[in-house]
């Protein structure tokens, strides 16, 4: 981990102290995150209600630029000048895409999941996407106040089953995420709203470490 990056771990835990009982598990999610992009991994993410918010959030931070600019690289310049040509349109392309940390909402295909939930089983939807999307060098990213909801576990469980990384944020207890990911946040707080609450700079921070070691300065 880079100082920069290390620094951004500290900064969270200097604004909200509380926080440092989950230091350890916040840096263990990062490593999860981070080797998963050097494997040209992805995130899948997941959650119920505000937690759903929460997973739309975090694609929003990571699928384009959030604390840092992020030029396409030479590699994908070229390859738009070499099949559209050097000129105005392709200019606009590369000055304006930006590179990606690749994220996959789960809870936003509207279609298969109400299909899924209509015509096999509500509480497999996650899983049947887990199954369909995920290769080994992926993560799946579970978000549940109390550890415990349904969709998210069975979505970990078939995760595991075929090799991918799992990660959790949950409250304090952590509920049955907690026995079963390899890397779980379980927030100082029992309370829904509070534990909700404290989700958002933890993975606001995750989101700033893992693009400051693929974006931020070389230190």
């Amino acid at each position: 981990m880079r100082n920069g990056t290390r620094q951004i771990l500290d900064s969270l835990i200097e604004r909200y102290p509380p926080l440092f009982v989950c230091k350890n598990s916040i840096e263990s999610a990062f490593n999860i995150f981070s080797d998963c992009y050097v494997n040209n991994g992805k995130l899948l993410i997941c959650g119920n209600g505000g937690s759903a918010a929460d997973a739309e959030h975090i694609v929003g931070e990571l699928m384009k630029g959030f604390m840092h600019k992020r030029p396409i690289s030479n590699r994908d310049r070229d390859a738009i000048f070499a099949n559209l040509g050097e000129n105005a349109e392709s200019h606009y392309l590369i000055n304006h895409l930006q590179s990606a940390l690749p994220a996959i909402s789960l809870v936003s295909h509207s279609a298969l999941m109400t299909a899924f939930n209509n015509d096999v089983q509500p509480d497999l939807v996650f899983a049947q996407q887990v199954y369909g999307y995920g290769r080994q060098e992926d993560v799946v990213v579970g978000l549940s106040t109390s550890g415990n909801s349904k969709n998210v576990v069975y979505a970990m469980k078939i995760a595991k089953a075929f090799g991918l990384k799992t990660v959790a944020l949950t409250g304090q207890h952590g509920g049955e995420l907690k026995e079963i990911v390899d890397a779980c946040i379980c927030v100082p707080a029992n309370s829904t709203p509070i534990i909700q609450e404290y989700h958002l700079p933890v993975y606001h921070v995750l989101c700033m470490m893992v693009e400051s070691e693929e974006y931020g300065v070389k230190t």
